[in-house]
């Protein structure tokens, strides 16, 4: 069945600068630039002895790659904070890692030139992999000291709950 927009004289796709991120119920702050969302699925082929020379080809395992947050660094200690949860170096021999709750489940909200949100992206069981708490440092530099987080994934599905705006209207006086 065809769904049809809402937004009938919508023809601009959304643009990838007006965007949010929130884990554990808060925006998190700071966050610049986010990481594609890709998924790829590996090709299984395989021909019985009685077919042709050719083979068949079917879906295998579906992969999810990792997603970079990065945002200016500041007195915020949320990458950190959840960076430590797998590997906190000077914890103490034996209490370096704490994997009880280090998985979160996060979402990425893309919002149209208005400020209304569009879409919303639901991202599970991510975990740090990579964090970057300082870039290279730079006297000759004019540039923004930037964290990164590589983010570990299983899986993401668009939240279809989060219906197409209608956007403003803006009318001229008569």
């Amino acid at each position: 069945m065809a769904q049809f927009s809402v937004n009938a004289q919508r023809f601009d796709p959304y643009k990838n600068f007006k965007f949010r991120v929130k884990w554990d119920g808060r925006y998190v702050a700071g966050v610049s630039k986010v990481g594609a969302l890709k998924r790829s699925t590996e090709l299984v082929e395989h021909r019985e002895g009685g077919d042709p020379s050719t083979s068949r080809k079917s879906p295998g395992r579906t992969k999810y790659e990792a997603i970079t947050l990065e945002r200016g660094v500041t007195h915020d200690v949320e990458f950190e904070q959840w960076a430590n949860k797998v590997w906190n170096f000077g914890s103490g021999l034996g209490a370096e890692v704490s994997l009880q709750d280090f998985r979160k489940d996060i979402i990425i909200e893309v919002y149209n030139e208005a400020g209304q949100l569009a879409l919303a992206y639901k991202v599970y069981r991510c975990w740090v992999s990579e964090y970057q708490a300082l870039p290279d440092l730079d006297a000759n530099a004019n540039a923004v000291a930037i964290q990164t987080l590589k983010l570990e994934n299983e899986g993401w599905e668009r939240d279809y709950d989060v219906t197409e705006p209608t956007e403003p209207s803006f009318t001229e006086p008569a």
